[in-house]
């Protein structure tokens, strides 16, 4: 006969072997921390919404969007100025010979070096301020001004992307502790167990099978906590590459659903509509397109402006000449303004340039009903998980509560005789089973509510870790 220790004992590895078996998927899928339970010695311990912070500010993708960010602004600063910075400086300083005489007479040949040379120098400056463009430079504004809001999407985009993959991370660590918590108290009262049986095997108490069979479970329960230790490692690698904090852990606090409470799905629809970058991102897309469209037809009519232009020469060994019919490159003073006209007559070249800008405006508009459209199903997607994922966390509630209450009668009756030690298999099974389920539903839930908070672009409904 096997001893009631042993026996329990034994009944608590199988359990611990069948719930380890039910979590498995959600573990694989999920990210945690190191083999430990606890922090490590000097690690920096975050919480979620400091490890979202942090993920932020470090994370390569937002980083990169940050820059285009700035690139975009930057090309916004130059639209801005460029228009009216159409304006080239020339100067030059050199030696000039010695030149006398005037248009009629000359003591001086046309030779270009001799012995008596002179400084000379000169400088020009000429421009254009353009007054009419037929919306050139309004259009080339808003073409700017929306990639500038395109690009700012981007940011909450990738955003919203990391901070899911960040509380995947994160959710799967609490789960993995969670279970090795559970796995070490279970191997602890197994290893009591097996340490009795074998005694009682060498006084020929018990049977040597009952031995073996507890010490393969023993083993491939050890098996099981290392497999949770390695899921915890990965994760971990993640959430501190995710961060950018190389000595990043996490408190240790139990994996908890989420304190939004959910309301109708048409208030997720319209917080879409609102937040989602992505339909910012098609907005601000299709605003672009339209003004480069404009932009490609006020290129066939002209430019008009004012055109300044300026000069100074002065070579003192040159005989300045005073007759202004002469052309006299060596000395001179003169500025002046008109009205200046420029038209680049390639009319059929930009007709086709229209009907290409045209034809991206329209590719535009079906990306973004696109957008309009697969949002509100994603919304919808996501919504119908967090009522699966509420509804099981609801009932495998439910099933810890039963199975722990027949558990408790079944213990009363093997206490009082009228029950044996085998009766106590069935209910801690369902109970082991049923707390696992319980727990992996609750991870469950928390992703699906972060999956709904990034469908609906609002944050403030995900899950905190607290």
């Amino acid at each position: 006969m096997v001893g009631r220790g042993a026996r329990s004992a034994l009944t608590l590895a199988v359990v611990a072997l069948l719930a380890l078996r039910a979590a498995a998927p959600a573990r694989a899928q999920a990210s945690a921390a190191q083999p430990g339970v606890a922090a490590a010695p000097g690690a920096l311990v975050a919480d979620l919404p400091r490890v979202l912070e942090l993920a932020d500010r470090n994370h390569p993708n937002v980083i990169m969007a940050r820059a285009k960010l700035l690139q975009a602004r930057a090309q916004l600063d130059e639209a801005h100025w460029a228009p009216f910075s159409q304006w080239s400086f020339s100067g030059g300083i050199g030696l000039a010979p010695t030149v006398r005489g005037n248009n009629a007479f000359s003591p001086n040949t046309d030779v270009s070096l001799t012995s008596s040379l002179g400084l000379a120098w000169q400088a020009n400056l000429n421009g254009v301020v353009p007054l009419w463009t037929f919306g050139k430079i309004t259009h080339l504004w808003e073409a700017a001004e929306a990639n500038v809001q395109v690009n700012a999407a981007q940011i909450e985009k990738e955003r919203d992307g990391v901070r899911v993959d960040v509380r995947k991370a994160y959710f799967g660590l609490q789960l993995a502790r969670d279970s090795l918590i559970m796995l070490r108290d279970v191997r602890k009262a197994l290893d009591k167990a097996v340490a009795r049986l074998d005694e009682e095997v060498a006084a020929e108490k018990s049977d040597p099978i009952e031995g073996l069979r507890l010490k393969t479970y023993a083993a491939e329960l050890e098996a099981r906590e290392s497999e949770a230790e390695r899921y915890a490692r990965i994760a971990l690698t993640g959430l501190r590459f995710y961060t950018g904090v190389a000595v990043l852990d996490i408190p240790d606090v139990p994996l908890k659903g989420p304190k939004h409470q959910l309301g109708h799905v048409s208030r997720y629809l319209t917080a879409a509509r609102v937040h989602r970058p992505e339909i910012a991102m098609a907005h601000a897309g299709v605003t672009a397109r339209a003004a480069q469209v404009e932009l490609a037809r006020s290129q066939l009519f002209p430019d008009i402006g004012v055109g300044l232009s300026a000069g100074v020469a002065t070579a003192p060994e040159v005989a300045n000449q005073i007759n202004p019919f002469v052309n006299d490159p060596g000395n001179y003073f003169r500025y002046g303004f008109a009205l200046v006209m420029q038209w680049k007559m390639d009319l059929l070249p930009q007709s086709a340039r229209i009907r290409y800008a045209e034809a991206q405006l329209e590719e535009m508009r079906a990306q973004q009903s696109f957008a309009l459209g697969g949002v509100g199903s994603e919304v919808e997607v996501a919504y119908a998980e967090v009522v699966d994922w509420k509804r099981r966390v609801e009932t495998f509630g439910k099933a810890t509560r039963y199975a722990k209450q027949w558990l408790v009668r079944v213990q009363a009756g093997i206490d009082t005789g009228t029950l044996e030690d085998k009766d106590l298999l069935d209910p801690a099974r369902q109970f082991a089973t049923q707390k696992f389920n319980l727990l992996n539903a609750t991870m469950e839930l928390d992703m699906a509510m972060s999956r709904l908070a990034k469908a609906t672009g609002w944050d403030a409904i995900a899950p905190d870790g607290g």
